[in-house]
């Protein structure tokens, strides 16, 4: 299938089941030298925007490749009449055609909050496909409270999204302490203007697919290196619950680094950037990530 670019320059990968995910690729590497791709992968409501400014830090010595999931973003959504399997099988084979049209064989995973989530059963079914597996701010599945409180009010999570929209969606979130960061009195502005090129009705599906998504019988069969970036004050995990997250994947003989992370909120990617750089770039700095 072809790649393709939009009048604006936007760059996309057209999957054999017609849906378009867009894709963003920064490499300022040095030509000639080999070099490994970073895949980042961001949590719900967010997309690869989101992640401007861990580009100068990593893009130096890593090939980037920033992806919108299906509804985020500038990536497409199917409609009700569309015969699309939203599943698990079907959103992972779109991660791994985005990488196989690139070209990418094997990548780092880095994965936000649900994004994470994604990885976590990537590194389960196709340990081939990375190098190691990095999640920041991940939660194994979302409980009922959860569920209930992303619905605001509404009947369900979906249901909220559809009719708040993504900017609306998102305003209400940014009123629950310990969820989206609110230390710059410009950044919340920013932040939804910027997740409203989503549309609601996208979210939503991605919502629903969430809502059943659980990475809990995958968890044993992880062989890759593992990061796990936990945040100290987050409203969605808890230190305990990523400790016990690292004794689960360790058990099957995997090897897992634990960073805590101290800062308010559930987006130290944002909050605490500087902190999850370093702690990123020293784990894949360690061992023989890159051998086969």
């Amino acid at each position: 299938m072809p790649l393709e670019r939009d009048q604006e320059g936007h760059t996309y990968v057209l999957h054999p089941n017609g849906q378009r995910s867009h894709y963003i690729l920064d490499d300022f590497t040095d030509p000639w030298k080999p070099r490994e791709t970073i895949l980042i992968q961001h949590g719900f409501g967010r997309h690869a925007e989101f992640w401007y400014h861990w580009i100068p830090v990593l893009s130096r010595k890593y090939r980037i490749v920033r992806r919108d999931l299906r509804g985020h973003g500038r990536s497409s959504y199917p409609n009700a009449s569309d015969s699309y399997d939203y599943s698990t099988n079907t959103v992972l084979e779109e991660v791994l055609d985005t990488l196989d049209q690139l070209g990418f064989q094997k990548v780092h995973f880095l994965g936000e909050s649900t994004g994470g989530m994604l990885g976590e059963i990537l590194a389960a079914k196709y340990p081939d496909r990375l190098l190691s597996l990095t999640i920041c701010s991940t939660p194994t599945h979302l409980p009922p409270p959860a569920l209930k409180l992303f619905a605001f009010g509404r009947p369900d999570w979906p249901t909220a999204c559809r009719e708040l929209g993504s900017r609306g969606w998102a305003e209400a979130l940014s009123k629950i302490p310990g969820t989206i960061p609110i230390t710059d009195s410009e950044y919340l502005p920013w932040y939804l203007e910027t997740i409203s090129v989503s549309d609601g009705e996208g979210l939503a599906g991605y919502a629903r697919f969430l809502s059943k998504l659980d990475a809990r019988p995958f968890l044993n069969d992880i062989k890759v290196p593992m990061l796990i970036l936990a945040p100290s004050s987050s409203a969605a995990v808890t230190v305990e619950a990523m400790e016990g997250l690292k004794k689960e994947v360790e058990a099957a003989g995997t090897r897992v680094n634990l960073e805590v992370i101290d800062g308010p909120g559930h987006e130290i990617y944002v909050t605490q950037a500087e902190r999850c750089q370093a702690a990123f770039l020293d784990f894949l700095r360690g061992g023989e990530l890159g051998k086969d």
